[in-house]
């Protein structure tokens, strides 16, 4: 069970790398400063982009935190923390998706 919790926690911990980068990508710069860009009629404008990659990294650490309060232990605090960096990772996937919409 401990090799099964180290292997969920590893699973935790390259998800993060992975998101990491995407919460934080450089924004493209304006070609002319200090202009602002005409705005898109409501109509012309295209629906929110989807993000397949983040949705299912969601699915993934739902099902991770399923997991995690099904464990029969407690593993002397551990599984509470994992559960809350699980509780952090959902947090911030969700402002990673909200930041585009």
């Amino acid at each position: 069970m401990k090799q099964r919790l180290s292997l969920w926690a590893l699973g935790l911990a390259i998800l993060g790398a992975v998101l990491l980068p995407l919460a934080f990508r450089a924004q493209p710069a304006s070609p002319h400063p200090g202009v602002s860009p005409a705005p898109i009629p409501a109509a012309a404008a295209s629906p929110a982009p989807q993000h397949p990659r983040i949705e299912a990294a969601i699915r993934h650490l739902e099902q991770a935190r399923r997991e995690l309060e099904a464990a029969p232990e407690e593993f002397h605090g551990h599984r509470a923390k994992a559960i809350g960096h699980v509780d952090q990772a959902l947090a911030e996937c969700h402002r990673a998706l909200e930041s585009v919409r």
